[in-house]
């Protein structure tokens, strides 16, 4: 594990977003925060600052003699997240990483030959951070899926210095994989803001589906933000309706203005 960070970024309000595994739904749920953020007066911006899988696009660039194929990676992600927010940050911003295999970055980076500059990123996150009340950033996998060698999604997180948001399936096993998220996160000296539950899919209405939120409540020493619906669609206003009503946005309140 990477040596924590002498100096944080800029007190700057808002999320880390991670989750107990990969496909537990960190994007929907990154863009129901920034509508949390919206609906509370904040101006927010999203940010994936690292997404692999991305798809290779190309395009001619034309020439007087002569034309040239080239090609550029596109954030699938991380152009939803900007579509959410409304925003017109570039998306050089909003990703800066971008790799087209669909593995954790230190893989990702071996195989396609580019080391992860964190430079790059921490620049793209003040210069953000600078234009933005509230950052929602959205890791890549779990806390510790290693973006560099002996440097893991933790060590964003840490070194970004927001409060962070798990986010965990709703069936049986959840809470295992919340408690053990949560508990590693708090040991390794990260603020934990809450846990959201989301469905990813339709409900089975499973004994553990209808227990987990109440267990969780009870045993986890950071709140339960919500239990985040399975949508249909992936509309902007689908997504701020279930966020409305399934957040608990009060508490979401109190925690973007507490002071850091």
């Amino acid at each position: 594990m990477a040596q924590r960070a002498g100096r944080r970024e800029q007190n700057t309000k808002g999320f880390f977003i991670t989750g107990t595994d990969t496909g537990v739904g960190k994007t929907i749920i990154s863009a129901a925060l920034i509508k949390a953020a919206h609906m509370l007066g904040l101006k927010a911006c999203g940010m994936k600052p690292i997404e692999t899988g991305c798809s290779k696009q190309k395009f001619k660039v034309q020439s007087s003699k002569f034309k040239v194929q080239d090609t550029d990676l596109t954030p699938h992600d991380g152009m939803f997240l900007k579509k959410i927010a409304c925003v017109n940050a570039s998306l050089d911003l909003i990703t800066p990483i971008r790799f087209e295999n669909p593995l954790a970055p230190l893989t990702a980076s071996e195989i396609e030959g580019r080391v992860v500059d964190l430079r790059t990123i921490k620049n793209a996150y003040q210069k953000l951070s600078l234009e933005y009340d509230a950052m929602i950033v959205e890791g890549i996998g779990g806390l510790l899926v290693p973006i560099r060698k002996n440097y893991f999604v933790l060590d964003l997180a840490s070194d970004l210095g927001l409060p962070v948001v798990v986010v965990a399936r709703p069936g049986l096993g959840t809470i295992n994989h919340t408690m053990l998220t949560v508990n590693y996160a708090l040991k390794a000296g990260l603020t934990v803001a809450g846990i959201i539950i989301n469905y990813t899919r339709p409900p089975e209405k499973t004994l553990a589906e209808v227990t987990n939120p109440g267990i969780i409540r009870q045993i986890s020493s950071v709140p339960l933000l919500g239990v985040f619906p399975f949508l249909d669609d992936f509309e902007s206003a689908t997504i701020e309706k279930a966020a409305a009503d399934s957040l608990n946005i009060e508490t979401i309140r109190k925690l973007l203005s507490r002071p850091r």
